[in-house]
């Protein structure tokens, strides 16, 4: 094993790749990371405190663990450190890929049905996380991000399951259930929310658009996943659409987004750029904005500088100012469908049955 110093820790190197391509959990003493579709890549180590992490003799060996908390106890984090005869035994963390992975798949599954790729079952995915979280607490410890277990658990839909459900997604239900009790969340099955669809969504968004406005331009737009919460937008390309309206002596870009999930967008920023014209708001419950428009950040645009303007490098940003390449998106997209196509042996239940009803 080789340690290699890196903004303040010691690490077993570069990290694989950026988000959203890498899976990360938060263990006792360290954080791991794997690239997400490369199944035989190695795991990136960056130990926060080493002395924490009591859980290396299970992948290095009790040797092994003494020599590396020997060699970086004591020593300034800089340049790199030779560990010879230290190595991680095959398939010693990936129980911890796993977690990774489904903790990835919270955030980044990429469900769109413009793209055909199923959504994963919310509830599934994060009750199947938690009994696998609580398997592996000599890893996690008791205060780190990835340790909580009882805000995955969601008693009533669990409970539709085991009542309901799948005979397999029953028998995960049921077993949830019963680490809810030890835990003491809530086992009665409380009255459900409604569940909204993304037809309902896009009703609503179109339902007070006023059309009546002439464009003066028009264009799409793609979402950031990086830049966006999960459980919002649908994660196909071009679901961002936008026009550019002038009503009475104001100037307004109109901004629609396709949603998908039963998380809202309300309050998520919107920014429009074209040139010298920009502008900033929010988008409301349905997905929408409209956004007054200025020239050069000061002066209200003009209907004829409107006019006159051209809107061909009209930027339109939703959610935080992060640079993601669309090859990025597309990668995902390709390991989404084929863990839809041929379920890994890694697989979660949420995805198994998400590959079964995808016909």
């Amino acid at each position: 094993m080789r340690l290699v110093a890196d903004a303040g820790l010691w690490t077993s190197g570069p990290v694989p790749q950026p988000v959203p391509l890498t899976t990360v959990l938060e263990v006792a003493g360290a954080v791991l990371s794997w690239t997400v579709d490369e199944p035989d890549g190695a795991a990136h180590i960056a130990f926060t405190d080493v002395v924490r992490a009591d859980w290396l003799w299970r992948v290095v060996g009790e040797g092994g663990h003494s020599a590396l908390v020997a060699a970086v106890a004591d020593a300034p984090v800089a340049g790199v450190i030779d560990l010879p005869g230290v190595e991680i035994a095959t398939g010693a963390l990936a129980p911890l890929r796993r977690l990774a992975l489904g903790h990835w798949l919270r955030r980044w599954w990429p469900g769109s049905q413009r793209d055909g790729i199923a959504e994963l079952d919310a509830a599934l995915l994060d009750g199947e996380l938690a009994l696998r979280t609580a398997a592996a607490e000599d890893y996690l410890g008791d205060d780190t991000f990835d340790s909580e277990v009882t805000a995955l658990l969601h008693p009533a839909a669990l409970h539709r399951w085991a009542r309901d459900g799948d005979p397999r997604a029953a028998e995960l239900a049921r077993a949830c259930v019963e680490l809810g009790e030890d835990l003491g969340v809530a086992a009665t099955e409380p009255e459900a929310a409604p569940v909204r669809r993304r037809a309902d969504y896009a009703l609503a968004a179109g339902a007070g658009a006023d059309r009546r406005a002439e464009a003066i331009a028009s264009g799409v737009s793609s979402l950031r996943w990086a830049a966006v919460p999960p459980g919002v937008f649908d994660a196909a390309e071009h679901t961002v659409d936008w026009r550019i309206e002038a009503t009475g002596s104001a100037v307004r870009a109109v901004v629609r987004t396709e949603l998908s999930g039963p998380a809202s967008p309300d309050g998520i920023a919107v920014r429009v750029t074209s040139g010298p014209v920009a502008g900033a708001g929010v988008l409301d419950a349905a997905g929408a904005a409209t956004v007054e428009l200025f020239d050069d950040g000061r002066a209200a645009l003009t209907e004829s500088a409107a006019w006159n303007h051209d809107w061909r490098d009209t930027s339109v940003g939703v959610g935080a100012d992060v640079d993601e390449p669309q090859q990025v998106r597309d990668r995902v997209r390709d390991f989404a469908r084929d863990r839809l196509r041929r379920p890994a042996p890694d697989a979660f239940l949420a995805e198994i049955l998400a590959a079964e009803s995808d016909y």
